[in-house]
C-alpha cells in the first residue's frame, strides 16, 4: 500500500475543452479525494478575441487572446477543484484547413515525439492511475485534438506506467438528443447538408459499444460554471444557452471508451477507478 493518492490525468487540447468533455469527472473525482491533473496542450490563441473578434481579423491578437484564455482556464480549474494544472503552451493550430495549421510552432506542426516526451515527464511525475484523452479522430477531427491523442498514446508507450486509459466519446442516442436540443434553442438553425449530417452521424459510438458511463449529474452545476468561466468563447459554447437545469439533464452523464486496463474490472462500468479502489 502507498500513501500516494489515486490520480486522474486528463489531456486536453485547448482551454475550455476540460469543461465540455470532462468537467463532470474532474469535479466528481476531486470531491472524492482523488488528485485531478489537467494537461492543456495549446494556448487557445486561435479563439475569439474581445468583442468576438475572429482569428484572421486585423484586430485579432493571438498573444492577448492566449493570456485571456489562460486566466479563464485557471478560473475554470478553480470551479472544478482541479488539483494540478499543467500547460504545454503550444500555439493553437486552429480549425482544420486554417493557415495556422501550418504555422511553425503550432501544436499540429510539433513532432509527436517532442510533445510526447514532455507529457511523459509529467506522467512520470504524477504517476496517474487513470488517463483520459480523445480518440484517434480527436472526437470530431480538430487537428489539435488529434495531436493530443497522438502525444498521449505515445507518452504512455514511453513510460513504464500502466494506467487505465480512456478516450472520451458520446453515445449516438445522446447526439440525437443534442441535435434536437440545438434546434429547440436555435429555431433559425438551417438543416445541415447531407454530407455534414452524415459526418455528424458518425460522431461518438453506438450506445452498446461504450464501456464506461459515469454519472456526474450532481456536479453538472460546477461543469456549467466552468464553461461559463470561458466567457470570451461564450458565443461558441452552445451549452450555456440552455441554462443549468436543461444542461444538467443533457450533460450529466459522461461517457468513455476504455482502451487500456490491467484491473480486470467488468464492463460496462460506472467508475473510471473501478478495480482500483
Amino acid at each position: 500500500m502507498t500513501d500516494r493518492p489515486l490520480t486522474l490525468m486528463a489531456v486536453h487540447a485547448h482551454p475550455d475543452d476540460e469543461a465540455t468533455g470532462t468537467g463532470g469527472i474532474l469535479a466528481r473525482y476531486a470531491a472524492e479525494g482523488i488528485r485531478t491533473v489537467l494537461v492543456t496542450c495549446t494556448d487557445g490563441g486561435c479563439g475569439d478575441g474581445p468583442g468576438g473578434v475572429k482569428p484572421g481579423d486585423p484586430e485579432h491578437d493571438p498573444a492577448a487572446v492566449a493570456l485571456m484564455r489562460r486566466q479563464e482556464l485557471e478560473a475554470s480549474c478553480d470551479v472544478l477543484k482541479v488539483s494540478d494544472l499543467e500547460l504545454l503552451n503550444y500555439a493553437d493550430s486552429g480549425m482544420t484547413g486554417w493557415p495556422s495549421n501550418d504555422a511553425p510552432g503550432s501544436f499540429w506542426q510539433t513532432p509527436v515525439e517532442e510533445g510526447a516526451a514532455r507529457l511523459a515527464e509529467l506522467m512520470e511525475h504524477y504517476r496517474p492511475d487513470v488517463v483520459v484523452t480523445y480518440d484517434e479522430n480527436g472526437f470530431y477531427g480538430h487537428p489539435d485534438h488529434i495531436q493530443a491523442h497522438r502525444i498521449t498514446m505515445a507518452a504512455l508507450e514511453m513510460t513504464a506506467l500502466t494506467p487505465k486509459t480512456y478516450w472520451t466519446t458520446v453515445p449516438r442516442s445522446m447526439m440525437q438528443r443534442f441535435g434536437e436540443t440545438m434546434r429547440e434553442f436555435q429555431e433559425d438553425m438551417p438543416e445541415p447538408d447531407p454530407a455534414e449530417a452524415a459526418a455528424m452521424a458518425e460522431i461518438g459510438l453506438p450506445d452498446d459499444e461504450i464501456t464506461t458511463w459515469v454519472d456526474t449529474t450532481a456536479f453538472s452545476g460546477q461543469k456549467f460554471d466552468a464553461l461559463a468561466a470561458h466567457a470570451s468563447q461564450g458565443e461558441n459554447i452552445f451549452f450555456l444557452k440552455m441554462g443549468k437545469e436543461r444542461f444538467g439533464e443533457l450533460m450529466g452523464m459522461e461517457t468513455f471508451l476504455r482502451v487500456k486496463d490491467t484491473t480486470g474490472a467488468a464492463v460496462p462500468e460506472n467508475d473510471l477507478f473501478a478495480g482500483l479502489r
